[in-house]
C-alpha cells in the first residue's frame, strides 16, 4: 500500500500493479466498491499482466485505508483526490470507473488536463421517469444516518432509495459474509450521492455539461444488466463529443474482471 495527500489534506491509499509501458490507468469505484474488491484486484493485475499496463488501484475516501472528510460531500475533493494519484503516476493516466466511479471519471476527465482516456462502465444515470428516481429529500436523511453511526441502516437507505434495489434482495444480503464489508463502507456513500445527485433525477442529460470532456470515452453496459443502466450508458455515448458505446454479452452490473479486462485494455492500448 502507498498513500498520497490530497488537497484537503486527506490521505489516500493505493496499490500500484505493475510497471508497464502501455501507460497508467485509475481504476475508481462505485458505491460500497473498495480497492481491495475482488474485481478491482483482478482487473488490475490483469490490465498490468496482458495489456503492459501500469494500474493504480485505490480507496475512495471514506473507504478501506483512506481518510475521510466527514460531514463534507463534493465532487471537487474527490477530483482533487484523482489529481494527486495522477501527480504520483507521473503526470498523465487514464481512469476506469465502475459505476458511480464512472461518472466521477467522467466529471474529472472535464477538469483534468491530464487525464488522458476514460473507460466507464454503466454510469448509473436515470435519463427519464420511467425507472426509479430516487427521493428529493435523500441527502437529508441520508447525511443524519451516517453523522450517527448507522452504518447498517445507510446501507439499506442508499441500495433501497438511491439505488433503487428491492428491499426484498437488501434484506437477503444481510446475513452473507459480504454484509460486513458493505457497511464499514457504508459512510462513503454520501460521496457517491454528492457525485450522482444531479445525474439521477429522471431528466435527459444536457450536452452542454459534457461537452467538456474532449478525451477518448469508451462507455460500456452489460447486456444482462438492468434496462435503466443500459439507457443511461447509451445516453452518456450520446451526449459525449469523443465516445463511442460497446455492450458486454452476457454481462451484468457486478462483472467478472475477465469479461472487462480485454475490452478495457485493447480500447486504452489503442487510443495511445
Amino acid at each position: 500500500m502507498q498513500t498520497v495527500t490530497s488537497a484537503d489534506g486527506t490521505t489516500i491509499a493505493y496499490d500500484r500493479i505493475g510497471t508497464g509501458t502501455a501507460g497508467t490507468v485509475i481504476l475508481i469505484g462505485g458505491a460500497f466498491s473498495y480497492r481491495e474488491f475482488p474485481t478491482m484486484v483482478e482487473l488490475a493485475e490483469t490490465l498490468a499482466k496482458d495489456h503492459d499496463l501500469t494500474v493504480l488501484n485505490y480507496d475512495r475516501r471514506g473507504r478501506g485505508d483512506s481518510g475521510d472528510s466527514p460531514g463534507v460531500y463534493n465532487v471537487a475533493n474527490e477530483i482533487a483526490d484523482i489529481a494527486a494519484l495522477i501527480e504520483a503516476a507521473g503526470g498523465q493516466a487514464a481512469l476506469f470507473g465502475w459505476s458511480s466511479g464512472a461518472a466521477l471519471a467522467l466529471l474529472a476527465a472535464k477538469t483534468l488536463p491530464a487525464v488522458t482516456e476514460v473507460v466507464a462502465f454503466e454510469p448509473p444515470f436515470v435519463v427519464d421517469a420511467k425507472h426509479h428516481v430516487p427521493p428529493q429529500d435523500l441527502e437529508a436523511k441520508l447525511h443524519p444516518m451516517i453523522a450517527a453511526g448507522e452504518r447498517n441502516k445507510t446501507v439499506r437507505y442508499y441500495m433501497t432509495k438511491a439505488m433503487g434495489m428491492p428491499w426484498l434482495m437488501v434484506a437477503a444480503m444481510r446475513p452473507t459474509p459480504f454484509w460486513k464489508s458493505l457497511a464499514a463502507n457504508s459512510n462513503s456513500t454520501a460521496h457517491d450521492w454528492a457525485v450522482m445527485k444531479p445525474y439521477m433525477r429522471g431528466k435527459a442529460l444536457d450536452p452542454a455539461d459534457w461537452s467538456g470532456v474532449t478525451v477518448p470515452v469508451l462507455v460500456l453496459a452489460g447486456e444482462r444488466t438492468a434496462p435503466l443502466l443500459i439507457k443511461g450508458a447509451k445516453a452518456a455515448a450520446e451526449v459525449l463529443p469523443n465516445s463511442e458505446f460497446a455492450g458486454l454479452p452476457g454481462v451484468s452490473h457486478n462483472p467478472k474482471a475477465s469479461a472487462l479486462a480485454p475490452v478495457v485494455g485493447e480500447f486504452l492500448t489503442r487510443a495511445r
